[in-house]
Parts: C-alpha cells; sequence; structure tokens
C-alpha cells in the first residue's frame, strides 16, 4: 500500500477494515515493546503504522457517516 493508502482503504469492506485496523493495533504494541528493550532498528515504524491505523480510523468513520459508502471491491 505504499501509494494512495486511503483510496485502497476506502475500496475495503467494514469487515477487512476492522481486520487490518485490529493487525495494525497488535503491531503497534510489538513494536512498541520493541523500542522499550532497544532491539527496534527504525523507530520511525512506529509514526508509521500509527499513521496507519488513524487513516482506518478516518476511512471507518467516512463509510459510517456515509461520507463516502463501503464498496467492498477488493
Amino acid at each position: 500500500m505504499k501509494e494512495n493508502k486511503a483510496g485502497n482503504l476506502r475500496d475495503m469492506t467494514e469487515a477487512e477494515l476492522g481486520a487490518k485496523l485490529q493487525h495494525l493495533r497488535e503491531e503497534t504494541f510489538n513494536l512498541r515493546f520493541r523500542n522499550s528493550v532497544a532491539q527496534l532498528d527504525n523507530p520511525l515504524q512506529l509514526r508509521g503504522v500509527r499513521r496507519d491505523i488513524a487513516r482506518v480510523l478516518t476511512v471507518q468513520q467516512e463509510h459510517r457517516r456515509g461520507v463516502r459508502p463501503a464498496t467492498g471491491k477488493s
């Protein structure tokens, strides 16, 4: 999901977005743990995962409010 990340997320269904969000939150936990014991090579990974979580939450909110209905093409 390098280019147009939000566009790719908008093509997902609510169930897929929920699964993606759960995966990203687990990844955040693992990265934070590895960062606390100084085993994380690139601490900027945390920032990227947090931003991905924000993107997923934004798209979910768009679906709920009807701004952009879930298409579920993927």
